[in-house]
């Protein structure tokens, strides 16, 4: 019963007197707070109950309602374990509620490491787990430099983006920058078009979100390279200010690309011209296949002037080398047509953007892997329709041509491997690389040509296992030269895959199929689609086998380790 008031009348019981912390019999009651006094707070423990607590069979561990300093601290046996004093969850070890003594370790990202492996250590790690590496305080850490870091974050990934660099790739140059800036809690997320980056304070601040959309696409690898050095001199000098990363990119964004237009159209005909000698042709019909890749590059041009969209473009250019094609066909010229088309067919591949689609679809990037690989669907259907248009053309006004003839029918070890080095140097002024990685990536061409040859012509290995070795060692020393040089791989990468397109491939499926033989095409079409993920996998394989020479670091320490953080997920649930 409650309480008599003055007045008689009958007071209720108070919450202390419903509380779980009554003390039971023969414990003197608490006395009451004063009025400089706090009530009972729903912590406190009862007077005369000891400072344990005891617990049962179904009672949860780790209760809110444990006093700070009273369970005891571990003596012996390892963290989470029932001998260090913390107990058992249905027969499951728990880690300690607090602090440990020796600290939370922390991971130091040494400068020795490149910038891409340090970030990419970051962004593989989840979100709860992710520490702050030690770094230098910069002066402009402030909330209100928040809006400036982010923008210029996400103006570099655009460049990124737009130049094709693959998704993991960028996100690791927007964690680095942001870190760099002191922005520890950010999660930068890329997809096909769009990129943003998310910051939050603290656990209990807003977070702050920006975007970017990526509208349009340049190939300008010398643009590239430059923003690869801007990342590396923001994630590595202390003092590098965001106003002058803004100039460092305005300067960027105002160079002109190195290469001028009548450079590339040139390049675009030699490319074609090494495509067909490589395939078995002569000089004549170098001369042929350069002709109608330099027409069909200009006919590009215009419709990209006149505003068409990129699957147009695609259909106009592949038109210009299968006309050539059928018409010494047509003339009984003693040039081979096939070859013509076959070297046409080589400068349109979109090679590039099939290797980026398959590797961040390896690498966990599900989404822009389908959108790249859905671009390059769109870009060979364009392909296909430009073509076939003219080899229907073609076979209705009596051209010949064998689809049973075998383009490399006669072994010229040392013209192919020129050839090869040709079209790889060719591809190098396409992309619009660097004079200072022209050199390299050449070479890394005739190494892929002489490896798929020695293995395919020589050694009789199928085509598809030959050409994943051979994009494999360009993967490989693609990924070493880049991390050499602190830069992007793909200048040492995509213009060295050229020699190993599957055009010879395409052309005879689209032919077969314009002579409506729907088997043949189809299984020549199938072979090249093989190939062409041979290339994409063997590439991305040999990245994945150069960061395996470079170590992760060791927490707590500043030596590089063995162990390396895998892709986002690596099973299949």
């Amino acid at each position: 019963m409650g309480d008599i008031d003055e007045a008689g009348e009958h007071k209720p019981q108070s919450d202390e007197a419903h509380s779980a912390f009554t003390p039971p019999l023969g414990l003197p009651m608490p006395s009451h707070p004063t009025e400089d006094e706090h009530p009972t707070s729903e912590f406190a423990l009862p007077s005369g109950l000891p400072p344990e607590v005891v617990e049962g069979p179904n009672e949860a561990e780790g209760s809110a309602f444990v006093p700070p300093g009273a369970a005891e601290q571990p003596t012996g046996g390892p963290i989470g374990s029932t001998a260090s004093g913390y107990g058992t969850s249905r027969g499951a070890p728990r880690g300690p509620a607090f602090t440990p003594p020796h600290g939370i370790p922390v991971i130091r990202l040494t400068k020795e490491t490149p910038w891409q492996d340090r970030m990419r250590t970051m962004l593989r790690m989840p979100v709860g787990e992710r520490p702050a590496p030690e770094r230098v305080e910069k002066h402009e850490e402030s909330v209100h430099a928040v809006p400036r870091v982010l923008d210029i974050t996400l103006r570099i990934g655009e460049i990124l983006l737009a130049g094709g660099e693959g998704a993991e790739d960028v996100e690791a140059a927007m964690f680095g920058v942001a870190h760099a800036y002191g922005l520890e809690r950010c999660e930068p997320t890329v997809t096909f078009t769009l990129l943003s980056i998310s910051y939050q304070p603290s656990l209990v601040d807003d977070p702050i979100t920006a975007s970017r959309t990526v509208r349009r696409r340049a190939v300008d690898y010398t643009r590239l390279a430059a923003v690869f050095r801007l990342v590396d001199d923001i994630t590595s000098q202390d003092d590098f200010t965001t106003e002058e990363a803004y100039r460092r990119l305005a300067e960027i964004r105002r160079n002109r690309h190195p290469y001028p237009g009548w450079a590339l159209t040139v390049a675009s005909g030699a490319l074609a011209g090494a495509a067909s000698l490589l395939v078995g042709g002569g000089w004549l019909v170098f001369v042929a296949a350069a002709l109608g890749a330099m027409l069909g590059d200009r006919l590009a041009w215009l419709a990209s002037g006149r505003g068409l969209p990129e699957f147009y473009q695609f259909v106009a250019a592949a038109m210009p080398p299968g006309a050539i094609g059928v018409a010494l066909s047509l003339a009984h010229a003693n040039v081979q047509g096939s070859a013509v088309i076959t070297g046409g067919l080589f400068a349109l591949i979109p090679g590039r953007a099939l290797v980026a689609g398959v590797q961040d679809g390896l690498t966990g990037y599900y989404i822009t892997a389908a959108a790249r690989l859905l671009e390059v669907m769109y870009l060979i259907v364009g392909i296909v329709v430009g073509v076939l248009t003219v080899l229907y053309v073609g076979l209705r006004l009596g051209a010949n041509f064998n689809p049973e003839a075998a383009l490399r029918g006669d072994e010229r070890p040392v013209v192919q491997l020129f050839s090869a080095m040709l079209l790889a140097l060719a591809f190098c002024v396409l992309l619009q690389q660097e004079r200072s990685t022209v050199l390299f990536a050449t070479l890394n061409g005739g190494v892929a040509w002489l490896v798929y040859g020695s293995m395919h012509d020589v050694a009789g290995i199928p085509a598809v296992a030959s050409t994943a070795a051979a994009a494999g060692l360009v993967g490989l020393f693609g990924q070493l030269l880049s991390r050499y040089r602190y830069a992007s791989a793909l200048p040492y990468v995509t213009a060295a895959i050229g020699p190993l397109l599957p055009g010879s491939a395409t052309y005879f499926g689209l032919l077969a199929l314009a002579q409506k033989n729907m088997d043949s095409g189809i299984a020549s079409l199938t072979r090249a689609a093989s190939l062409a993920l041979a290339i994409a996998i063997g590439v991305n394989l040999g990245n994945e086998i150069a960061r395996l020479f470079l170590r992760a670091p060791v927490p707590g320490t500043d030596v590089g380790g063995p162990l390396r953080r895998a892709a986002k997920r690596t099973r299949g649930f």
